[in-house]
């Protein structure tokens, strides 16, 4: 037995389990909603909600279980043929699926369960009617005295039909036990749909004997019961009898696809078929008893067959599986499962020791020894090594944030509407898993916001001669060391001329300003600022986009918009990989260094003599303007000034940009530490970090400081930036 400490361990791990089960359950609904009938798909969903609903039992969690098995009764009916699956089945199951996954909440915040059944009467309801639809009552019974082969029964007749064959001891009569009473107790389970007379023992009339029992029994039984508890009602004819409960044949891939959806716990053969249901536990422990009783010793499988328990068919079945339970207990051993926690701290670590490292490294250069700097050299590759291990380790695919739009998409389309497809492109993108955390909310928002405003109602898209189901496409790619998403509908599109009106009615523009469309477009990302004429449930309060902003911000990224009106809008956000170690370029205005993200920087430059030393200015770089910032006017360094000065060109998506510095110091892994609540409206800084000489370096903040070019110039020299 289990301690209440190992239960709430237990308890812990089904949590985690239940959650990737009903994500999984809730994938595969959507994907069948989608597309025809797979039967893959179906099958994949039946055993995730067989597998929930069994480990449920475990922790007596009876309305869970309940919810889970009418479900569980559905999706069986649609594997097996006999219903198909429609649109209202798939909310059904999509809502009952929200409702297990509450419960799953509440168990995490609350500790005990709630009542599921008595909260949602008519979902559970709803549920059984369409689970029991296409019912039809059973055929009458027939009964016949001869002795007949095993014929297969009609399709109509298998539905939960189990065959039970009896061979009785000559004694049960004088024992006190009556056959009839058994066919009697029967009829309580279900119905008999036909009852086969054995009677292939009597003995010649000199021979017979009244108080021996010569006959056996053929039986075709309807019910839901299992087949433990057919078996009960034969406990106390064991010994008196040759007793074998199969399933009929057209459920014996109910029970192979059970074994196949068994957990990888148990890898005894015995055991496997035990808990599939095609054999009790009474039958195995006979059957072993058997085998230990046999010289030489047979296979517990092929007695099995011998004995009529359990088809052949089922047998190699339950090898299989026994086969794929091994092979995966060798794959886990390989494999290891921590915390999050435990990975932030081995990045922290792993960011002390890169620090660390570099002051070494500092130190034997200033020292001048050769061999000091040999050695430290070699420790500061292998430190290269770890911190790439590490930060790979917090590598996810983004898909799984991505493809959870289904849903979200399927509901809001319905409630709007409209007819949209979602299009997913680069799910096997990685990303750091704080950053994947984070992004999921401002990618909700826009995917929001281009269902509702973005893509039109069927009828506006057929007479604008576009097709009536409109599409929205989530991207992800990797670029320049970045992570790109792009939202991307192909709606009505941004209106800048609306856009303009809006601005100038909330005093976010003058009248007197011009703007180019890209300048336009950054004003929906003010506070408060919405171009929707009406309010719905989804948007148009003119909340959400400013919040967006802010968290692609938070995140060191950048957010630009691409429109053309009556063709689409995409939104694309740039994302770096990861917000804990980076590899930077260090430069330094006078004594003050500086990092830049090594990724952003395209080529070095030496500043021409006599240069302009304005703040804001630009130069021609390969006959196309190159806009340039004086960091140390920009920052308001005081330092002396240098006979020579560098230009750093730097790069962020279609946009460059020229940072003229004093010094060019090298590569160097950069460990990231956040500004604190003090400086968090400190613009172009993006975090900072300790070098090797103990020095703070301050980490640009490259989108942000073109962002700012385009609000401070609007000239045309500089309008290629917007």
């Amino acid at each position: 037995m289990f301690d209440q400490e190992q239960w709430e361990q237990l308890l812990v791990s089904f949590l985690e389990e239940a959650k990737e089960l009903i994500q999984s359950a809730e994938t595969a609904l959507l994907a069948l909603d989608e597309q025809s009938a797979d039967a893959d798909t179906i099958n994949g969903l039946f055993r995730a909600m067989h597998t929930l609903k069994g480990s449920a039992g475990l922790f007596s969690l009876d309305g869970f279980v309940r919810f889970a098995h009418q479900m569980e009764n559905l999706i069986m009916r649609v594997r097996d043929g006999e219903l198909v699956l429609n649109g209202e089945m798939i909310t059904a199951l999509l809502s009952a699926l929200d409702v297990l996954r509450g419960e799953i909440t509440q168990l995490e915040q609350a500790g005990t369960p709630s009542a599921l059944d008595e909260a949602n009467p008519e979902l559970l309801s709803l549920l059984q009617t369409l689970g029991n639809s296409g019912l039809s009552a059973p055929p009458a019974t027939t009964t016949s005295s001869e002795p007949v082969e095993r014929q297969p029964v009609a399709a109509a007749n298998l539905l939960a039909s189990w065959h039970i064959s009896l061979r009785f001891d000559r004694q049960i009569l004088q024992y006190g036990f009556d056959p009839a009473s058994f066919v009697r107790y029967l009829r309580k389970l279900g119905t008999l749909q036909h009852i086969y007379l054995i009677q292939s023992e009597l003995p010649d009339w000199p021979d017979f004997q009244a108080e021996n029992c010569y006959l056996g029994l053929e039986l075709d039984l309807q019910t839901e019961a299992s087949k433990a508890e057919i078996e009960s009602v034969f406990e106390f004819i064991q010994e008196l009898a040759q007793i074998r409960i199969l399933p009929p044949d057209s459920q014996v891939e109910d029970y192979l696809s059970l074994i196949a959806a068994l957990p990888q716990d148990e890898d005894r053969l015995g055991e496997i078929l035990v808990a599939s249901g095609l054999l009790t536990a009474n039958e195995l422990a006979r059957s072993l008893q058997k085998q230990t009783e046999q010289t030489p010793t047979a296979k517990i499988g092929d007695m099995l067959v011998q004995d009529g328990a359990v088809p052949a068919i089922a047998v190699d079945a339950a090898l299989q599986k026994q086969q794929q339970i091994r092979e995966q207990k060798q794959h886990e051993s390989a494999l290891l499962k921590i915390s999050a926690k435990k990975m932030d701290d081995l990045i922290n670590l792993v960011g002390e020791l890169v620090i660390a490292a570099a002051g070494g490294e500092t130190l034997a250069r200033q020292q001048g020894n050769p061999l000091l700097q040999e050695s430290m050299s070699t420790i500061n590759q292998y430190v290269e090594q770890i911190r790439e291990i590490a930060l790979r380790l917090r590598m996810v695919e983004i898909g799984d944030t991505l493809t959870r739009f289904h849903r979200l998409i399927r509901d809001t389309s319905k409630d709007l509407g409209k007819e949209i497809q979602l299009q997913i492109n680069g799910a096997e993108t990685e990303l750091d898993k704080t950053v994947v955390d984070k992004i999921a909310d401002p990618l909700t928002h826009l995917v929001r916001n281009a269902l509702d405003h973005g893509i039109e109602t069927a009828e506006e898209r057929l007479a604008a001669g576009k097709p009536a189901k409109g599409v929205l496409r989530l991207n992800a790619y990797h670029e320049s060391g970045n992570v790109v998403i792009e939202v991307q509908d192909d709606g009505r599109g941004l209106n800048p001329e609306r856009i303009r009106q809006k601005a100038l009615e909330k005093g976010l523009l003058n009248a007197n300003e011009q703007l180019n469309e890209q300048a336009l477009y950054q004003l929906i990302f003010a506070p408060g600022f919405s171009t929707a004429d009406s309010i719905s449930n989804l948007s148009g309060r003119g909340v959400g986009m400013d919040v967006v902003k802010r968290s692609i911000d938070a995140l060191r990224g950048s957010i630009e918009l691409d429109s053309a009106l009556g063709k689409g809008c995409c939104v694309r956000i740039r994302l770096p990989l990861t917000l804990a170690i980076i590899d930077g370029f260090l430069v330094s205005v006078g004594d003050t260094p500086l990092v830049i993200p090594l990724d952003m920087v395209t080529e070095c430059l030496e500043a021409d003599a006599g240069y302009n030393e304005a703040t804001y200015n630009y130069r021609e770089l390969r006959g196309k303007p190159l806009p340039l910032i004086h960091l140390r006017q920009h920052f308001s360094i005081h330092s002396s000034k240098v006979k020579r000065q560098n230009i750093v060109v730097v790069s962020h998506g279609k946009h460059q940009l020229g940072l003229v510095v004093d010094h060019l110091l090298g590569e160097q892994q950069i460990v990231i530490k956040p500004l604190g609540s003090l400086f968090t409206q400190l613009k172009d800084i993006s975090g900072s970090s300790i070098l090797g000489s103990g020095q703070v370096a301050l980490i640009l903040d490259i989108p942000g400081m073109l962002q700012r070019m385009r609000e401070r110039v609007r000239t045309p020299v500089y309008a290629h930036l917007s």
